[in-house]
């Protein structure tokens, strides 16, 4: 327990420093187990290459290792690009969806879609960072911070006035890696301050993940 606090503390302070890089095995006490597949495995500088993002939000992005199972039962590497205050919740999420075997597709840096939203989530991919606006409007996302995430879109859609994206997406909650409202993950979020989607009224987004700092 004081070695799990003492690399929480370590970890919090190379955020601050400005340390573009964090990894689960930052926080664990021990190595991950051998033989995962690597899903991503980007630089900082990749995973926010080919667009142009302001100084003031760049600044305060950092990429994470996360780890976890997918479809296949075998442990996956992914990453991460979240805003620096978000960094240990999404370390200790990813914890709980890999001790719980919820089962993730993949998570890839949206950089490597061309900054697509579209093209990411056709191809499940969860991911968080992304400049770009609020889906059929021109306000910024929280996606464009850093404080957002959608997990799994293609079980978790998008869906406003029988529009549903990504397309011919089916919201089946008998299938695994699909978030409900009962769903302990959602639970994980809500106490770490996050807002899930599937709670709003005009519409549901049901992939989505969303946190306001105070």
């Amino acid at each position: 327990m004081h070695l799990l606090k003492f690399n929480l503390c370590f970890v919090f302070l190379l955020i601050l420093s400005g340390f573009t890089g964090v990894t689960s095995k930052n926080i664990s006490g021990q190595d991950e187990e051998s033989g995962y597949v690597i899903d991503s495995n980007l630089k900082f500088e990749e995973a926010i290459a080919g667009i142009s993002i302001p100084q003031n939000i760049l600044e305060n992005l950092r990429i994470v290792d996360v780890y976890y199972y997918g479809f296949d039962d075998k442990l996956h590497k992914g990453q991460l690009v979240v805003r620096r205050d978000v960094v240990l919740d999404m370390i200790e999420i990813f914890e709980f969806i890999r001790e719980s075997r919820f089962p993730v597709e993949k998570v890839i840096p949206i950089s490597k879609y061309n900054w697509s939203d579209e093209s990411s989530m056709k191809d499940n991919n969860t991911s968080a960072f992304n400049y770009r606006f609020i889906t059929g409007s021109r306000v910024i996302s929280n996606h464009a911070s850093g404080l957002a995430i959608d997990i799994n879109p293609k079980l978790n859609p998008y869906i406003k006035n029988g529009f549903t994206l990504p397309e011919d997406c089916i919201y089946d909650t008998t299938k695994a890696g699909t978030i409900t409202a009962g769903s302990n993950l959602v639970k994980e979020f809500k106490q770490r301050g996050w807002q899930w989607g599937g709670d709003w009224k005009n519409l549901k987004d049901y992939q989505h993940f969303e946190k306001k700092l105070k």
